[in-house]
């Protein structure tokens, strides 16, 4: 995940690269694997009903996610979901850093913002990514008469029931691509505020749970902003990662024509053999263990001072704030957890800190025009922050 640019960043440069065999060989910590909570699922309502309001004690949960709820412990879950680069690969050659992020944001319960030039497989590695979970997706193509009610959903008259129904939008997934999302206005750019940060809608005055899982990854093109409306930093905020699909490698880009000449349909993935390696019971399982993850406390200001010198950092118009500091702290305990370790250590901070933070910060103008991005202010801080022992 380097730069937003089209060049894809080296592996040795990218922890989040690391072969998934490495990453099930590494040696875990004596604590033992906390067990994941087993919940009885929540019967979804049915077409044309109203979902569950907030005060009812319910959640829906997606037919397909649903599943079969098992117990599951920490470290069969984190094998399933270190299979699941393996699984994607099938479909997607080349993007096994996106494929890692994405399982970060599913069991830190954040949301994804994609950025790549157009023909990346962007859609296609959401598509995968979901089937290899088992759950739900939908896709919306952001335009700018795109509505709020397109989103979220809308009240219909039923002529049968002589009353008003509400219709479910496609925001109520599991994993929702929005497609091009600086395409649409800022006024439906705004409907998936509360869709994100509070897991519900509000249509009528009645708040609406939306099914848990629950994760946004909504893409942008880097490299055309005529007619876009760009995201305001409240919002961007909002995205736990953002994560840059680059053009693949020209061994990777020969795979893919090869797989396209032997016959791979992109809109079949099932002929590709993709399968389900990992669900809804692996993914609470791994939560539960990544929240378990130990924190010293010199990691844990490590985190801050990083976050504080964004602050003060003279290329910058805007630093990055608390919430951006939880949300590192929470991404670096997943990564964490992936590699085989019950605590932290600052470079599972390093690692996460480029995603996690680069749509945080702001340039300055007169710094921008020097070539100063992002990734490469955020470099500087990582040299010049000391580093705990």
């Amino acid at each position: 995940m380097g730069t937003p640019t089209s060049a894809a960043e080296p592996a040795a440069a990218n922890p989040l690269k690391a072969p998934a065999k490495a990453l099930l060989t590494k040696v875990s910590a004596t604590r033992p694997p906390a067990k994941a909570p087993v919940r009885t699922p929540a019967v979804r309502a049915a077409p044309g009903k109203a979902a569950p309001a907030r005060g009812d004690g319910s959640r829906t949960t997606s037919a397909r996610a649903r599943g079969t709820r098992r117990g599951v412990d920490a470290d069969g879950a984190r094998e399933a979901l270190v299979a699941l680069r393996q699984e994607v690969a099938k479909a997607v050659v080349g993007q096994d850093a996106v494929v890692t992020g994405l399982a970060i944001a599913l069991l830190c319960r954040g949301h994804v913002l994609l950025e790549g030039v157009p023909g990346v497989a962007k859609t296609l590695l959401v598509r995968a990514v979901a089937a290899a979970l088992s759950l739900d997706t939908k896709r919306v193509q952001f335009t700018p008469d795109l509505m709020p009610g397109d989103i979220t959903g809308s009240l219909v008259y039923d002529n049968r029931a002589a009353d008003f129904t509400f219709r479910p939008g496609p925001v109520f997934t599991n994993l929702l691509l929005a497609d091009e999302i600086n395409r649409t206005p800022p006024k439906t750019q705004a409907s998936l505020l509360e869709a994100m940060e509070e897991r519900q809608v509000s249509v009528d005055g009645t708040p609406r749970l939306l099914p848990d899982p629950f994760v946004v990854c909504a893409t942008q093109n880097p490299v055309e902003y005529e007619g876009t409306y760009p995201l305001p930093e409240a919002q961007l905020d909002r995205f736990l990662l953002k994560l840059t699909v680059g053009l693949p490698g020209r061994d990777d880009e020969v795979k893919i024509l090869a797989a396209h000449d032997s016959g791979f349909d992109p809109r079949d993935l099932q002929a590709a053999g993709l399968r389900p390696v990992a669900g809804v019971a692996e993914l609470e399982a791994g939560r539960a263990a990544v929240r378990s993850v130990t924190v010293a406390p010199e990691v844990m200001a490590y985190v801050v001072d990083l976050c504080r010198a964004t602050r003060t950092s003279p290329s910058l118009s805007l630093g990055v704030s608390p919430r951006g500091a939880t949300a590192l702290l929470s991404t670096a305990k997943a990564w964490a957890w992936l590699s085989g370790r019950d605590y932290l250590t600052p470079d599972d901070v390093k690692a996460l800190a480029r995603p996690t933070l680069r749509h945080r910060v702001s340039v300055r103008a007169e710094a921008e025009l020097e070539g100063v991005t992002p990734d490469g202010v955020l470099d500087g801080v990582l040299s010049s922050v000391p580093v705990p022992r």
